[in-house]
């Protein structure tokens, strides 16, 4: 036993090189990070009432910000969809009879630019009116039929320009039969107006509930670093960095924001999925022009992004500031 002793003995011991000590570093480096990365994920199981209402309450401002989204991506499909409908009403003079409407329509379907045209007599325009309006008792009511009969134009592409429309939109009202032109793109104009108004609106409230998330994060870090404030001041007394002493509550802001980034996309998921159905119904009505729009895979990735960034930010705001004000006595 001492002979084999002594002879381990003389074994000379090599020093560890450049790359081993560079090796060492890294797996210590990832050690600390993953104690810091489980351990502040720990905390957060021992405490579940706490963890919950903060995951809740943030869960549901990102949750808010994502549908306010989505329902203006749902609301923009249908302009999506009529963007390409330029057809035009033609709205006759009260005394232009059928017969003359028809003749009307007959010469306008010569026209270079227009494809084809459609009269609606003044007695077809009544029936329709009393069927989808509802008020057919007070037509009903009436001595005359008042509303005048239409021919609706269909310009002979739908690649038109805005000022080729106009100017045939011109050209019609001109016509004396004619008491008014009416271009249907013109409320998707209005849809379109009140879309980037929307989407205006969804930035602003995405940017309030992004500030609101931070001092939501930024509180819960406070309050967890006055709780261990003892044992800050005993890390500081030995040396420990203010790099060293927020990294696990940095990793809580992380834990914080990605839970409640997940949990908002399954609010939100299961919001459009209350919806689908009656939307589905709504889009029979219009043969199926739209359908009802979930966040895409991209889009949670950024929602999942976004929320853990939100937290991370808001632990590491909080812990610059405090730590700064926390020194050991």
């Amino acid at each position: 036993m001492r002979k084999e002793y002594y002879r381990k003995a003389k074994v000379p011991v090599r020093k560890k090189g450049f790359v081993s000590n560079l090796g060492d570093k890294l797996h210590a480096y990832l050690d600390i990070h993953a104690h810091a990365f489980f351990s502040s994920l720990g905390r957060l199981v021992r405490a579940p009432f706490s963890s919950i209402m903060t995951i809740a309450v943030m869960s549901i401002a990102i949750a808010l910000s994502a549908g306010f989204y989505l329902f203006v991506a749902n609301i923009q499909q249908l302009t999506d969809s009529f963007e390409d409908s330029n057809h035009m009403s033609v709205f006759l003079k009260e005394q232009v009879s059928d017969q003359a409407g028809a003749k009307l329509a007959e010469t306008l379907r010569s026209y270079g630019n227009i494809k084809d045209t459609k009269l609606i007599s003044r007695s077809q325009a009544l029936t329709e009116f009393r069927e989808y309006s509802g008020f057919g008792a007070a037509i009903d009511a009436l001595d005359k039929n008042p509303l005048p009969a239409v021919i609706q134009v269909m310009p002979s592409s739908e690649s038109m320009t805005q000022q080729q429309l106009e100017q045939l939109r011109h050209t019609l009202s001109q016509l004396p039969e004619v008491d008014q032109v009416q271009l249907d793109l013109e409320w998707v104009k209005r849809l379109q107006s009140m879309l980037a108004l929307a989407e205006r609106g969804v930035t602003l409230l995405s940017t309030i509930f992004g500030i609101g998330v931070l001092f939501i994060t930024g509180n819960t870090i406070r309050l967890e670093l006055h709780n261990r404030r003892e044992e800050v001041i005993i890390a500081k007394l030995v040396g420990a960095t203010d790099r060293f002493i927020s990294r696990p509550f940095l990793y809580t802001g992380f834990w914080l924001g990605l839970l409640s980034g997940i949990t908002a996309w399954l609010i939100v998921t299961v919001m459009m999925m209350v919806l689908q159905t009656p939307v589905d119904q709504l889009s029979k009505l219009y043969d199926g022009l739209f359908n009802v729009l979930y966040l895409g895979f991209i889009e949670v990735i950024a929602l999942f992004g976004i929320s853990t960034l939100l937290g991370v930010s808001g632990a590491w705001l909080v812990l610059v500031y405090q730590l700064r004000q926390l020194n050991p006595e």
